[in-house]
């Protein structure tokens, strides 16, 4: 199993890597551009995000219906011509072409149902907490090498490391990672966009992903802003707040994957973190003195690491084998668009209303999105079995419309039938019956 998801995930946490780098330093780089004014810093820093959500889906329908590889080399090929526009650009709206050209390459699903392909079912919650630990993992690289390498050399020898990381993942994807199985599911390749559009708990962590991913994006505006403004900090001096954060965010991003993932904790996590946000976002705002400002900053990246090795696998949880590439995509749609509306009404508001105003409103949001977690089950576990088609033949196929069995699908390169089903109903000698 290792062997197939660290080529992926560090595929996903280059990529990552690469939009990360420039978070803690690019508003205090963009608004110093010609033309630059808070709002259009606002859709520079998420503008991104408005391109990610565009095509999210129809990267992720495109992986399942022509193949994983082809649409994620077409995604990081994007993504790398985007950086060399942002490094090239001397002024706002070349910077938000260069962006927006970087969010077109929208390979995060198609990755995560990539991995959900290679590994089992009892598997991918390890695999998807390999892959969320290497995207937290890139976002607290980026705390410390961003405003490091920035002041050293400029913000556009970010661009140019993020285009250079792009094709080095593209060489990883063409020698590394095997290729997927080819699977026929019991759908006949049809989907149910209903289904998957109004799942209530695909739903809640759609929004949780939303919610999520715009308090980042605020958050990347106003901390080097306020720093540097308020408190006359230099660029360079910015590590000093990201580095105490990343090390407790990393410390307790650990602890919060083997408790959602091996406790089965998924909704006690989620809730935790958020409360952290509140929390966080009540000290940065309320803050009169760089050091409490800081100690926002630091709960602020418990919150987030806490959430972000476990997000993917619980949102994998709620798909179907078939329907996993546009299940993951409508997830990542809904936490770009929070990524795009972070940025652009921090902008918006950041000028026109105080901040101390602001985070009392997110504080409120934060207390109704745990409230609505908290309606939200923790995922069942559930079994897989994995049979041989030399030993069980499918013409009995029609007795696994069972109500114990979720669905079943056959693997062909393995020549195997997968089948999940509650251990509580039935167990896996009885399945072996209905086969025989």
């Amino acid at each position: 199993m290792i062997k197939s998801i660290l080529p992926l995930s560090s595929i996903i946490a280059l990529r990552f890597l690469g939009l990360f780098l420039v978070l803690p330093v690019i508003s205090v780089y963009a608004i110093n551009l010609e033309g630059a004014t808070t709002t259009l810093v606002g859709i520079v820093i998420g503008g991104y995000a408005l391109t990610q959500m565009i095509f999210q889906v129809p990267f992720g329908v495109m992986s399942d219906k022509l193949g994983r590889k082809g649409t994620i080399i077409m995604g990081l090929v994007l993504f790398a011509l985007g950086s060399l526009i942002c490094a090239l650009s001397t002024d706002i709206y070349t910077l938000m072409l260069g962006r927006l050209l970087q969010g077109a390459g929208a390979i995060g699903a198609v990755v995560t149902a990539m991995i959900s392909d290679l590994v089992k079912e009892e598997q991918r919650p390890k695999a998807m907490a390999v892959m969320g630990m290497s995207i937290a993992g890139a976002f607290a690289l980026s705390m410390i090498a961003g405003p490091t390498l920035g002041a050293a050399f400029g913000v556009e020898f970010l661009f140019y490391i993020t285009m250079v990381l792009a094709l080095v993942s593209i060489y990883v994807l063409v020698k590394k990672v095997p290729n997927p199985p080819h699977i026929t599911h019991t759908y006949n390749g049809k989907i149910n966009l209903k289904e998957v559009l109004f799942n209530s708990n695909s739903i809640k962590m759609n929004i949780t992903n939303f919610l999520q991913k715009g308090l980042m994006t605020f958050a990347f505006m106003i901390i080097p802003m306020v720093l540097i403004k308020n408190f006359q900090w230099e660029m360079s001096e910015l590590w000093k707040v990201y580095l105490p954060a990343m090390i407790f965010g990393v410390l307790a991003m650990g602890p919060a994957a083997v408790i959602a993932e091996k406790k089965g904790k998924f909704k006690e996590i989620l809730i935790i973190g958020i409360l952290f946000f509140a929390v966080s976002y009540l000290i940065i705002g309320m803050s009169s003195s760089a050091t409490v400002f800081a100690i926002g900053v630091v709960v602020f990246f418990i919150g987030f690491n806490m959430h972000e090795p476990i997000m993917q696998s619980l949102a994998s949880k709620f798909a179907k084998v078939h329907q996993r590439g546009l299940v993951l995509g409508v997830f990542n749609s809904a936490g770009y668009l929070g990524t795009f509306l972070g940025g652009v009404i921090g902008g918006i508001f950041y000028e026109d209303v105080s901040l101390s105003t602001l985070v009392i409103v997110i504080a409120i949001v934060c207390v109704l999105w745990a409230i609505l977690i908290v309606t939200m089950p923790n995922p069942a576990k559930k079994r897989f079995a994995y049979l041989s088609l030399d030993e069980y033949s499918l013409e009995k196929s029609a007795n696994l419309e069972h109500k114990a069995i979720d669905e079943w699908y056959v693997n062909n390169t393995e020549n195997v039938i997968a089948i999940k089903y509650d251990n509580d109903i039935l167990d896996e000698e009885a399945i072996k019956n209905l086969l025989k």
